[in-house]
């Protein structure tokens, strides 16, 4: 016969265990919160606690605290302990909105034998255990699905709700999410990092997106730490967001949410032709439903009103649901629907994912969002909020009548070769830019010699090459903080916020030159330049077409208009075009000092 001994402990680990002990028995857990925030309102939907161990301890990092407890086996009674001090400080902060913490899911299952001792501590420190979010968060294959999703609603019978956390990284899978039925599901960063970049990442999320909406569970993404993360997340339907851009982990987090105009500054956007129409334009007024209203009240109205295609339901003023017209009206037509449901709170029969959106959003977001949700939207509508509260609805009619419209505006003020912005836009977008004391460059773009290259070579190879510049500098110009707009003719103007604008521009001469060489005959080539008559009637050789760029820089305060832009601009460029070849000329001098103070580089 055959004894197995289980080896003693080593005496590190022995340590470790008891170093665990005494850090969960005197309570020296250090708790921090991060904000978690709807990306649309920029209010708090609630913070996530994370836990620290004793400063200066080995056991300080998160990382090094959680692995002691796997190896000492104390994981239940780690996740234990820092549910209680998250809810303790929690509580003592008066925190806004809801409370989110990671669990394991042996702790999970423990939670199911022992409910009663969570729910009284979070009574006694005085936090509603519907403010309580458990993160379910798995380091390791498991299959004990029907005992989970158990114990899942053993916690929602009890007031607590389930997030499924890192979804799409390690163990946190599809199915997990079928058998759980989580009221939230948190995406994890990997997908959220540079997703701008990656159209597959893209594609992912928006399908992850949809799932949270048939399913009704609340999407979280993880990880955002820029501005262009943050606004493709958006206009893919991903409500709420969590990462060091919004808020980083914070012993103290204020009250406040972020604004979203302060994570997507104008510095940050492509300045757009024109005023952008927002959602608050499609506004219609309906009134709204309390969530405990019976559906019968809901029926009579849109009986009475055969206008009336859906009903938001709210609680508090804030929006939890959308009553769809056919959906009620078809379900009451069903024999005995009506009086088994009549009486019941509207809750039941609404659309618990409704599209609900910032009254200040533009439209093309807004666009971007319904495109990129389901086909209901489109006749449902959506609904409209101003801070979080309920403010009124908008139809997918309204939206695409106002989208139209914009499209028409624009070709109305696009200039017909390139497509491009013309004068009016882009004296809108300079006033606008000065408005917002907004640092920026002003660039001249004009081609040298071009009216001699068009009497030669014929308007349709002039036209050619003045869709080459268009092409060149829409390609090097930074699509989210450049804009480029086109005069007329062979003039074309750029207004740059990139950072790195003297970079770009010395590329559009590069690469004109390389390109533009393709638009003269191989005779005019090798001479580099080519023969026309003058005024005089006698023959002049001129050198073959260039490009010639002329800065502008502006700072705040010191151009009060576009035409004064303009006129520097213009400036500029002459002594651009006073340079051989391809040239950048950049103004340093300031408005009104003599041109003795002139200092451009070329």
């Amino acid at each position: 016969m055959q004894i197995c001994v289980e080896p003693p402990p080593s005496p590190d680990l022995a340590d470790d265990c008891r170093q665990l002990e005494a850090i969960i028995g005197q309570g020296r857990l250090q708790p921090v919160f991060q904000a978690i925030v709807d990306l649309e309102a920029g209010t708090v939907l609630g913070h996530e606690g994370l836990i620290r161990g004793p400063s200066g301890s080995a056991l300080h990092s998160p990382m090094m605290l959680f692995e002691a407890a796997e190896r000492c086996r104390m994981t239940p009674a780690l996740d234990q302990a820092c549910l209680r001090a998250c809810a303790e400080r929690f509580a003592e902060l008066a925190l806004p909105g809801l409370l989110f913490v990671n669990i394991g899911p042996e702790t999970l299952l423990a939670q199911e034998r022992r409910p009663a001792a969570v729910l009284s501590f979070l009574e006694t420190v005085g936090l509603d255990s519907r403010r309580v979010i458990l993160e379910l968060t798995e380091n390791r294959p498991g299959g004990a699905y029907p005992a989970l999703r158990e114990a899942a609603d053993g916690c929602r019978r009890d007031g607590l709700r389930i997030a499924l956390d890192d979804f799409g990284e390690g163990f946190s899978n599809l199915r997990l999410w079928s058998e759980l039925r989580p009221d939230i599901v948190k995406l994890d960063k990997h997908f959220v990092r540079h997703i701008h970049l990656d159209p597959l990442k893209e594609q992912f999320v928006r399908s992850v997106a949809d799932i949270a909406r048939q399913s009704g569970a609340l999407l979280v993404a993880e990880g955002i730490e820029s501005a262009e993360e943050l606004r493709t997340l958006r206009r893919l339907g991903v409500r709420y967001g969590q990462g060091y851009l919004l808020a980083r982990p914070q012993a103290r987090p204020p009250r406040q949410g972020p604004r979203m105009a302060d994570m997507l500054p104008s510095v940050g956007r492509r300045p757009g032709p024109r005023y952008q129409p927002l959602a608050r334009d499609l506004l219609l007024e309906v009134a709204p439903l309390e969530a405990c209203v019976p559906n019968e009240t809901a029926y009579r109205r849109f009986a009475e009103h055969p206008d009336c295609f859906a009903i938001p339901v709210v609680q508090d003023g804030l929006p939890v649901g959308l009553l769809r017209r056919h959906h009620l009206l078809e379900s009451f037509a069903r024999p005995f629907n009506r009086e088994l449901y009549g009486k019941k709170p509207c809750r039941m029969m609404m659309d618990k994912q409704p599209l609900v959106v910032n009254a200040d959003i533009n439209v093309h977001e807004l666009s971007s969002l319904v495109v990129a949700a389901e086909r209901r939207y489109l006749v449902d509508g959506f609904i409209i909020t101003e801070n979080g509260r309920y403010l009124g609805m908008g139809t997918g009619f309204a939206l695409m009548r106002k989208i139209s419209e914009l499209q028409l505006s624009a070709a109305r003020y696009a200039n017909p070769l390139t497509g491009l912005p013309g004068n009016v836009p882009i004296n809108e977008t300079v006033d606008r830019l000065l408005g917002m004391d907004a640092p920026f460059v002003a660039a001249y773009a004009d081609l040298d010699h071009f009216k001699p290259f068009n009497d030669l070579y014929g308007y349709a190879a002039g036209d050619s090459l003045i869709e080459l510049v268009a092409h060149l500098l829409l390609e090097h110009a930074d699509p989210e903080r450049d804009f480029v707009g086109h005069v007329g003719g062979d003039d074309f103007v750029l207004l740059m916020q990139s950072d790195d604008w003297e970079t770009r521009l010395r590329r559009v001469l590069a690469c004109f030159g390389e390109q533009a060489a393709a638009h003269f005959s191989e005779t005019h080539r090798a001479a580099g330049g080519f023969e026309v008559a003058a005024r005089s009637g006698e023959a002049v050789f001129l050198p073959l077409t260039t490009l010639s760029l002329g800065v502008v820089k502006v700072g705040a305060g010191q151009y009060h208009g576009h035409r004064e832009i303009g006129a520097a601009t213009a400036e500029a460029k002459k002594q651009a075009k006073k340079m051989p070849g391809n040239s950048l000329f950049v103004e340093c001098r300031l408005p009104g000092e003599p041109a003795s103070c002139r200092c451009g580089r070329s």
